[in-house]
């Protein structure tokens, strides 16, 4: 098999902690093997998985000019890799340098250390017979998207293949070497990707020296191509090879010729396909509107706005989520587990149900487990709290406070005060605080507003509070935060302290913000 490979390592072969296994996958820029990790008594990251993949991009050899390209494409995948985490990104745990001056094909090789999945949507794609659609899956893969696109970054390469499925049945986002940065409304991609899935207006687009100019509408079209794939098994151009689909999506951009959706696709999904296949990237849907839609037809729950941690940004992270808490992510934002086919049960659950025990403990070092905070919303409270760099904003209060405003309840209703959700939030206050880059929603929203939306939103609202408190008031400075929440910072700053009014609500939240805590951390 590893005849094939781009970069070819012998089995057994050791780069740092890690031991090369089996050969995965290989493609034109480099190959990927599983690998273990040799225990080592020594090893300052214990917490590091038991496997992994090693991704090996033969940045040594070649000629200068090839050279060049290979790092460009290493340092993009490792630049994205680093500097964003989601649930929907495939993982990076470390990179090295192959330092083996005896083996002149891997000498000076870069190595990605990242998330090992169990296989890949193209996989699944070659069976036989096909697997049932799969559009839970689907919903996943869009969220991704809109975590990257929210995050300034477009993946430039989605396909099949780049869609990797883990254990527990859910899905991430993989090979960044074509993914790009936004400046502006436009990034820079190497002249290279798969035509199949690549816009009209690109497969014959200007390259300058910089590359060749790419929108996020780019990724929106794969989109489309992608799930028609995978709902009707295919192509939604015609052809039977890649050259005659390509000519037809030219035609087609030219008002030539049509789209062919296949009679399989089911009609919930043909509006969406058109619009993320519409003849111009002016034209196609955007990608937020686009997430909104798929959600609404795969009933799965809005990603509540989130988007990838920024590294620097938000609080600091030295050790990465291991693959049991991949499980948490799908369980407890609701989007269920995503096996192909459907029917939401992760292969690894057995009877006791694995998904529903890795969410009850998920940030046990940051929330108690024994006190009744429910599963479910232990992922959204932990990493909701951890996006904020305010030392007042934790886990613990965030719970103390969905305690104190609606006993965790998600369907709470309060007309009389127009107070609604897990966090009690009145409709025309939620608007400024939807979304994560700041800026207020277009409308005022209306209730029902599910926990990951309304819990994201408090965390934002609660950073933004806890530094306009002086710094002078005496007391528990997450107490004057949630007494903040209930009135208003300059009221707490005015009163230095919590206002007599709010004083019965203030000692509520101590006490379960005590109850919430582990021991040992304040």
């Amino acid at each position: 098999m590893t005849g094939a490979f781009t970069v070819q390592v012998p089995r057994g072969y050791r780069i740092g902690r890690w031991e090369v296994r089996e050969p995965l996958a290989s493609g034109a820029f480099g190959s990927v093997y599983a690998a273990r990790r040799v225990p080592d008594d020594n090893d300052a990251s214990p917490d590091l998985p038991e496997s992994a993949a090693l991704k090996f991009l033969p940045t040594g050899t070649r000629t200068p000019r090839q050279l060049a390209h290979l790092r460009e494409l290493a340092e993009r995948e490792v630049e994205l890799l680093s500097r964003l985490t989601s649930p929907r990104l495939i993982r990076l745990y470390e990179t090295l340098t192959v330092d083996d001056p005896a083996r002149p094909h891997l000498d000076g090789a870069t190595v990605l250390v990242l998330e090992k999945a169990e296989t890949s949507v193209a996989a699944l794609l070659a069976r036989t017979p096909r697997p049932a659609p799969g559009a839970a899956l689907l919903a996943q893969v869009c969220a991704g998207l809109a975590q990257l696109h929210r995050a300034g970054w477009v993946h430039g390469d989605l396909k099949p293949a780049n869609v990797l499925l883990m254990k527990d049945g859910s899905a991430r986002l993989a090979d960044f070497n074509m993914a790009a940065e936004l400046e502006g409304t436009h990034a820079y991609t190497p002249a290279f990707s798969t035509p199949d899935y690549t816009p009209p207006e690109l497969l014959w687009a200007e390259i300058g020296e910089r590359g060749r100019r790419i929108r996020p509408s780019a990724d929106v079209w794969a989109f489309g191509v992608l799930a028609h794939l995978v709902l009707t098994g295919s192509f939604p151009l015609p052809g039977g090879t890649p050259t005659a689909r390509r000519d037809a999506a030219v035609a087609y951009s030219r008002g030539t010729a049509e789209l062919r959706l296949s009679p399989e696709l089911p009609d919930s999904w043909r509006e969406i396909v058109r619009a993320c296949l519409a003849r111009t990237h002016a034209a196609r849907i955007g990608t937020e509107v686009l997430l909104r839609r798929v959600e609404k037809v795969t009933g799965t729950a809005p990603s509540g706005g989130r988007r990838p941690r920024l590294a620097g940004r938000f609080s600091r992270r030295t050790a990465v989520l291991s693959a049991a808490l991949a499980t948490t992510a799908v369980a407890a934002l609701g989007y269920g587990v995503a096996t192909w086919g459907g029917d939401g049960v992760p292969p690894d659950a057995g009877a006791g149900g694995s998904t529903a025990n890795t969410a009850a403990v998920y940030g046990a070092e940051y929330l108690r487990t024994d006190r009744g905070v429910p599963p479910p919303y232990r992922l959204l409270i932990v990493e909701t709290a951890r996006d904020c760099d305010q030392g007042a904003v934790t886990p613990a209060l965030i719970a103390a406070m969905l305690k104190v405003e609606s006993d965790f309840d998600p369907d709470l209703a309060d007309p009389g005060k127009d107070e609604y959700g897990i966090a009690r939030w009145t409709p025309r206050v939620l608007r400024w605080w939807m979304n994560e880059d700041g800026t207020p929603g277009e409308t005022v929203p209306s209730p029902p507003f599910p926990p990951a939306e309304s819990i994201p939103a408090m965390g934002r609202y609660l950073c933004w509070i806890a530094p306009r408190l002086d710094t002078d008031i005496a007391g528990d400075r997450r107490v004057l935060v949630a007494a903040a929440y209930r009135t208003s910072w300059d009221t707490v700053n005015k009163a230095g302290g919590v206002p007599a009014a709010y004083r019965a609500y203030a000692a509520e939240v101590a006490h379960y913000l005590k109850e919430y805590t582990p021991p040992g951390r304040t």
